[in-house]
C-alpha cells in the first residue's frame, strides 16, 4: 500500500462493503458499496464527518439503495468479489488524501475523501446530492483531527506534525528525537495566558487552557466530547464562572505566567520518552489533575475512563 497502513476500521468497512454487495446480489464491489459499508460501520471519523456536515446516514443509505439496481434473484455471489475500476481508484485516492493531510495511515476519513474525490461514481454523486463537497469534508476532517502543517527542516532531522487521531496509543522508542505537540495544543497553551489576563490572574492554569479548548472547538478532544454528548456551552460557562470567581491576582496590564499545574503539563509536552501530545492529553490531564475541572465534566457523566473508552472505539 505504498507505505500506508489501512486501519482496522477501514478493513471492517471494506468487509461490510462486500456484504452490502452480496445483499444487493451484485458480482462486484463498487463505490456505492464502500459508502454503504462506511455508513453501516457508523463509528469512524468518516461517518462523524458526514454527521457533522448535517448528513442523515439513514437517508444517505436510502438514496444509494434506491439509486442502484438489485441483481437477479438467482445470481450467485462469492466471498471474494472484485473491486470495480472506480472502487480501486477510490482506494488510491484515499492514500493520496492521507498523504495530502500528512497522515501516515489510511482511516475512514480518508476513505470518505477518496469517495468524494473520485467524482464520477455512484457514491460521489450521492454525496454531492447531499451537499457534501471535498472542501467541506477536508475542512471538517481537519477540525476533528487537528491542523496539518508543513514539515520544517531542523538540525536534528525533519520534524513532522502527527495528527491527533494517529497519536492515540503511539509511543516513542528510546533514542528518538522529541516530537513537538500538535499545533492546536501549542496554540491553546499560549492562549491560556491571554485568557488568564482576561480574568486578572497572574497564573495561567489548566482552567484557562480548558476554556481555550472549548472556545476554539477544534481537535480530537472536542470530537470525543461531542460523541459523549457533552454540552460544551454549559461546560464552558461553568469554567468561565470558575475563572471569574477566583480571587484576582494581577493588574489588567500585567501578563500571566504559567501556573503550577499548566507548567507541569508543559513539561510533559516535551519529554523525549513521551508521544507527541494533543488536545486529548490536555483533556485527560485536566480530568485527572484538576478536581474543579473534573467535577464540571462529571456533572455530565464525563470522566477519564469514559473518554479513554470512547477514544478507543473512535480510533478503532
Amino acid at each position: 500500500m505504498n507505505g500506508y497502513n489501512f486501519t482496522e476500521r477501514v478493513r471492517k468497512v471494506l468487509a461490510m462493503a462486500r456484504e452490502e454487495s452480496a445483499n444487493l446480489r451484485h458480482e462486484y464491489v463498487g463505490t456505492e458499496h464502500i459508502l454503504l459499508g462506511l455508513i453501516d460501520e457508523g463509528q469512524g471519523v468518516g461517518a462523524t464527518v458526514l454527521q457533522n456536515l448535517g448528513v442523515d446516514l439513514d437517508d444517505l443509505k436510502y438514496q444509494i439503495e434506491t439509486t442502484v439496481k438489485r441483481g437477479h434473484p438467482g445470481t450467485r455471489v462469492g466471498p471474494d468479489l472484485p473491486y470495480t475500476s472506480r472502487a480501486k481508484k477510490v482506494l488510491e485516492l484515499s492514500m493520496s488524501q492521507a498523504r495530502d493531510l500528512d497522515h501516515r495511515y489510511v482511516g475512514t476519513e480518508h476513505l470518505l475523501l477518496g469517495l468524494i474525490a473520485e467524482r464520477k461514481g455512484i457514491a460521489a454523486q450521492v454525496l454531492e446530492h447531499s451537499g457534501v463537497t471535498l472542501d467541506t469534508a477536508v475542512a471538517e476532517t481537519i477540525r476533528i483531527l487537528g491542523t496539518p502543517i508543513d514539515r520544517p527542516a531542523a538540525k536534528t532531522g525533519d520534524v513532522e506534525f502527527v495528527p491527533e487521531r494517529e497519536l492515540f496509543g503511539k509511543r516513542k522508542r528510546s533514542g528518538e528525537q522529541i516530537e513537538p505537540p500538535t499545533p492546536i495544543l501549542a496554540e491553546l497553551i499560549h492562549a491560556a495566558k491571554t485568557i488568564a489576563t482576561e480574568y486578572f490572574s497572574s497564573n495561567a492554569t489548566i482552567v484557562h487552557a480548558m476554556i481555550a479548548l472549548l472556545r476554539r472547538g477544534e481537535g480530537f478532544a472536542i470530537a470525543i466530547l461531542d460523541r459523549l454528548g457533552c454540552d460544551r456551552n454549559k461546560a464552558l460557562h461553568s469554567l468561565e464562572a470558575l475563572a471569574r470567581n477566583a480571587e484576582p491576582s494581577a493588574a489588567p496590564e500585567e501578563s500571566a505566567e504559567f501556573g503550577e499545574d499548566l507548567a507541569e503539563f508543559r513539561r510533559e509536552m516535551y519529554q523525549p520518552w513521551k508521544m507527541s501530545l494533543g488536545t486529548l492529553d490536555l483533556l485527560l490531564f485536566a480530568l485527572g489533575k484538576a478536581p474543579a475541572v473534573s467535577s464540571i465534566f462529571a456533572e455530565q457523566g464525563i470522566k477519564s475512563g469514559r473518554v479513554l473508552e470512547e477514544c478507543r472505539r473512535f480510533s478503532g
